[in-house]
């Protein structure tokens, strides 16, 4: 992926991330006895879902960017994880999902071309 299309496809990741997130909200919310109700997740997750999916009918993905936006998916959900397990220790240890998240942040970045160095002007 090159700069352009990073530059068009980030309304997708950033998308996807919150959709990752408001997703493991709402699980949280329906299962965990921790996390008090609310049914903010719910929507957010649904209208997320709904704009990501708007999104794939309005213009075609440039290659490797559903890789990316899964990618991105993981790391909302994975962070919301291990946010809550930092809030309510009784959970369990927060080491596995922080480590994953850091892991596939680290992974985006390297395909989005952040990582990679600048290059030098020609004089």
């Amino acid at each position: 992926m090159n700069k352009e299309q990073t530059k068009a496809e980030r309304k997708t990741l950033v998308l996807s991330l919150l959709a990752g997130l408001c997703g493991n909200a709402t699980l949280a919310v329906f299962t965990s006895s921790a996390v008090a109700f609310s049914i903010f997740p719910v929507i957010a997750f649904a209208l997320a879902l709904y704009c990501l999916y708007q999104e794939y009918l309005s213009k075609p993905m440039a290659e490797g960017t559903p890789a990316i936006a899964f990618a991105c998916f993981l790391v909302g959900a994975f962070g919301y994880s291990a946010f809550i397990r930092a809030q309510v220790p009784d959970m369990g240890s927060n080491f596995l999902p922080l480590i994953l998240a850091l892991g596939l942040l680290v992974w985006v970045a390297y395909k989005l071309g952040i990582m990679s160095p600048k290059s030098q002007p020609e004089a």
